[in-house]
């Protein structure tokens, strides 16, 4: 569980890094994006391989039925991830719908595992997210989008359907069918 564990606060603190140390990453300039990037993704990398190795310790059995709730919450979870791009209606609602989609998604998954990894993958996911938005809100006020249109709606559910697809797609490759059987 160490790599686990050592990508999720990887996560955090290259995501973190930016409201906790403003000056710092100011100066870092353009390079200090592509510099989060890399960790962005040695994060995830070690996530995934952390908990790929980590020993199954179940902690609940998730009633199948929850399944069909998972998929339900990611179809949601990818639309509303992509409502802030899209510009649609729901961004004037929603002041963090990347990040609101991100706690839709990390629910999703706790509903259906288990076991402690995914309690600490998820779960510390969730968390993240949930402090991200309470360090972003007390950091800047929020400018409600005007230039919206139901437009980008029906496009941010297009293309939460291929994002969906596509992270199926790679659950099927990966060995976990995540419609069930």
């Amino acid at each position: 569980m160490f790599l686990l564990v050592a990508g999720l606060a990887l996560w955090v603190a290259a995501h973190v890094f930016k409201r906790l140390a403003p000056e710092a990453r100011a100066r870092l300039g353009d390079p200090g994006k592509g510099l989060v990037a890399v960790l962005v993704v040695a994060s995830i990398v070690l996530m995934v391989i952390g908990y790929r190795q980590a020993a199954f310790i179940p902690l609940w059995e998730p009633p199948f039925f929850l399944r069909h709730v998972n998929n339900l919450l990611m179809v949601l979870a990818f639309y509303v991830y992509g409502v802030g791009a899209a510009k649609g209606l729901l961004s004037a609602r929603i002041r963090h719908p990347q990040l609101t989609g991100f706690k839709i998604w990390a629910v999703a998954h706790l509903l259906v595992n288990g076991d402690l990894a995914s309690v600490l993958l998820f779960g510390g996911l969730l968390a993240w997210a949930v402090a991200e938005v309470i360090l972003i809100n007390r950091a800047e006020p929020w400018e409600r989008p005007t230039a919206v249109s139901i437009k980008g709606d029906f496009i941010a559910l297009l293309i939460g359907l291929v994002l969906m697809s596509i992270a199926a797609a790679v659950h099927i490759w990966l060995g976990v069918n995540p419609f069930g059987g």
